[in-house]
């Protein structure tokens, strides 16, 4: 779902910009029946998604990382640990963009990302924390997917809006999400 919806506001501001989709789960399963009806409420297909499983190779290339939880910034992590600077939770990342402040006119995306990484510790992401982590609706009814899409469509509208100015240069992002 976040990938869905990044890219769509992504695709407003750049064309050119990259959003692709990774996580823990094993590649080729297709999105959960509630994301698929969740998205198409909201002018999204994602039909034709299937999952695909990270590699250090994704994480070395993709100027951000997001995870929906702090477990997926570990697994990012652990697999990349030069991505460490750039890889964050949606919600860190908003909340962290929130108290740096915008991006700047003239400041790159990854000065504006250094200055969000600031002062982070990788210990901050031990164990589990709701003020980090979305949470994940699969295998629930349909209400929740709706619930976990409404908090992400609204997250990644602050982020676009913190990071991504619309005369920004081009960035990829990479989502990395559950499943």
């Amino acid at each position: 779902m976040a990938e869905g919806l990044l890219r769509r506001r992504l695709e407003k501001l750049d064309p050119d910009v990259r959003v692709s989709s990774a996580g823990e789960m094993a590649g080729g399963v297709p999105a959960a029946r509630g994301s698929l009806r969740a998205m198409a409420s909201r002018g999204i297909d994602l039909s034709e998604h299937r999952s695909r499983r990270f590699t250090p190779e994704h994480l070395g290339a993709a100027d951000l990382v997001l995870g929906m939880a702090r477990r997926h910034v570990r697994e990012a992590v652990l697999a990349w640990p030069d991505a460490w600077p750039r890889t964050f939770t949606l919600k860190e990342l908003v909340r962290r963009g929130r108290a740096t402040g915008p991006r700047r006119p003239g400041q790159s995306f990854d000065e504006w990302l250094r200055r969000v990484h600031l002062g982070r510790r990788t210990t901050d992401l031990l164990g589990d924390d709701a003020a980090d982590d979305v949470a994940d609706p699969i295998g629930g009814p349909d209400h929740r997917y709706a619930v976990t899409a409404d908090e992400l469509e609204e997250l990644i509208d602050e982020l676009v809006g913190l990071a991504f100015a619309p005369a920004a240069p081009s960035v990829g992002a990479t989502t990395t999400r559950k499943g």
